[in-house]
C-alpha cells in the first residue's frame, strides 16, 4: 500500500465542499469551519506585488527565498521573536504546511515518535505520518483550559521519542502554553536531546499578553525548529508564503535539497509581498486583532446561550472550541457531534467535528470567527436558532 492511502482527505474539506455545493444553489451559508482570514492585504503588500510584476520579477529565484526577505526576517526575529539568527538559517516555504511537510521530511526516521498535544490540527499528525513518523498524544482538557504541560509532556517521552511538537497560541483550541511553560518545555527538550518544532502561524493573533517564541530561551540550541505564516497575520494566505528557522547544520543540508525537489522556490511575486509585510507598517494587523476581539465576543457570548454547548474562550487564534454535551444531541436525535457537524452543514451552517483533531475529542465542534464579522454575527444566531428551536 502507499503510505498515501492512510492520509484521509480531511472532514474540514469535506465540510466545505458541503457548503458550497448549498451555497451554489443559492443558500445562505455560514463559513464557520473554515480558517481563511476575512481581510484583504494591506495595501503596501498589494503596491509591492505589482511593482514586482512591472518590474518583470518573475523568472527563478534562489532556492531558499529572495535575499531581501531573508535579510528582513532574520531582522524580526530578532526584534521580535527574540530568535538570533541570520539569513542562511531561514527557508522560505509554500505556506507554514508546506514547512511542516519539509522539517518532518527531513527530521524523521521510520517509528520516530513525536509528542503532540491533543486537539491537534489535522495535517500535523499526517504530516507526521507522511514522513515515518508515530504521534504520541497529550490529552489537553477543559478542566485545565487546555494547557499543553511539561509535566504531560515528560510522562510520555520514551527511548523511541525523536521530537517535541509546540503549537501556540493553539489550533483548534485557541489556548495558548505560558511563558514560564513554554520555557520548562523548551529545556526539557534541550536536556533530552530531542529536536523541539514550535508551529507560530499565529503569533500575531493574542488576545492578552503577548507570544513568546519557545526557542529565544534555548540559548541556540540547534535543535529547536521554529515554523511561521504570512497567512494568519498578514491575510496572504492564498498567497503561500511561510518560513522555517534552524541553526542545525543537517537540516541546512537536507533542507534546501527538498525545496528543490518539491517547489524549486516559493513564487517570487509572493515572496516580494512578504518583504513589504515584513518592513511595513504594523496598522493593518492591529485592525485586524481589534476586529477579531469583536468577532471572539460576538461569537463566544452567543454560543455560550446555547444549552449543550461549552464553548472555551480563545486566548488567540481565531477559533471557538466548544465541548458538547449528550443532551444537546439526544435533543436533536443525532448520536455523534460528526454528525451534529453534517446537521449544521445540512442547513448551511459550518463547523469542524472534534474527531478531526485526535480520538479523544469526539465530543468537541470548532467554529471559526475568521469570516467577516456579519458572517459571524448572523452565523452566531443562526447556529442558536437552529440549535435551540429543536
Amino acid at each position: 500500500m502507499n503510505r498515501l492511502d492512510s492520509i484521509s482527505f480531511g472532514k474540514i474539506v469535506q465540510i466545505r465542499e458541503q457548503l458550497l455545493k448549498l451555497q451554489a444553489t443559492g443558500k445562505k451559508v455560514y463559513r464557520l469551519e473554515s480558517g481563511d482570514p476575512s481581510f484583504s492585504i494591506a495595501p503596501n503588500i498589494t503596491e509591492a506585488i505589482e511593482k514586482a510584476l512591472r518590474d518583470g520579477k518573475t523568472h527563478y529565484i534562489p532556492n531558499n527565498g529572495i535575499p531581501e526577505l531573508l535579510k528582513a526576517l532574520a531582522n524580526k526575529l530578532h526584534v521580535q521573536n527574540k530568535i538570533n539568527v541570520t539569513e542562511k538559517d531561514i527557508f522560505v516555504t509554500n505556506g507554514a504546511m508546506h514547512a511542516l511537510y519539509v522539517v518532518f521530511q527531513c527530521m524523521l526516521e521510520q517509528g520516530d515518535e513525536v509528542i503532540v498535544p491533543e486537539p491537534l490540527w489535522t495535517e500535523i499528525g499526517e504530516n507526521i505520518r507522511l514522513a515515518g513518523g508515530v504521534t504520541v498524544s497529550v490529552p489537553l482538557n477543559r478542566q485545565n483550559n487546555y494547557q499543553y504541560s511539561y509535566n504531560d509532556i515528560v510522562s510520555k517521552i520514551t527511548s523511541r521519542t525523536k521530537a517535541i511538537f509546540i503549537n501556540s497560541p493553539q489550533n483548534p483550541s485557541g489556548a495558548i502554553v505560558p511563558k514560564e511553560e513554554l520555557q520548562k518545555i523548551a529545556n526539557l527538550a534541550a536536556e533530552r536531546g530531542l529536536w523541539l518544532v514550535c508551529d507560530e502561524a499565529y503569533e500575531d493573533l493574542v488576545y492578552e499578553g503577548e507570544h513568546y517564541s519557545a526557542a529565544s530561551g534555548l540559548n541556540g540550541y540547534e535543535k529547536a525548529v521554529s515554523i511561521y505564516s504570512f497567512s494568519k497575520s498578514h491575510a496572504m494566505s492564498g498567497l503561500r508564503v511561510g518560513y522555517i528557522v534552524s541553526t542545525n547544520k543537517l537540516l541546512a543540508e537536507r533542507i534546501p535539497k527538498l525545496l528543490r525537489c518539491t517547489v524549486n522556490g516559493i513564487n517570487s511575486i509572493a515572496q516580494w509581498g512578504a518583504l513589504a509585510a515584513v518592513i511595513g507598517p504594523r496598522d493593518h494587523l492591529n485592525f485586524m486583532l481589534t476586529e477579531y476581539r469583536k468577532r471572539r465576543e460576538i461569537m463566544f457570548n452567543t454560543i455560550s446561550e446555547i444549552p449543550g454547548l461549552l464553548p472555551f474562550k480563545p486566548q488567540g487564534a481565531f477559533y471557538l472550541w466548544c465541548e458538547v454535551e449528550t443532551s444537546l444531541l439526544q435533543k436533536l436525535q443525532i448520536r455523534s457531534v460528526a454528525q451534529l457537524s453534517d446537521y449544521l452543514a445540512e442547513r448551511g451552517i459550518g463547523s469542524a467535528p472534534g474527531d478531526s483533531f485526535g480520538v479523544s475529542c469526539a465530543n468537541a465542534i470548532r467554529f471559526a470567527f475568521s469570516c467577516s464579522t456579519e458572517q459571524v454575527t448572523d452565523g452566531s444566531k443562526a447556529l442558536k436558532e437552529i440549535l435551540t428551536q429543536v
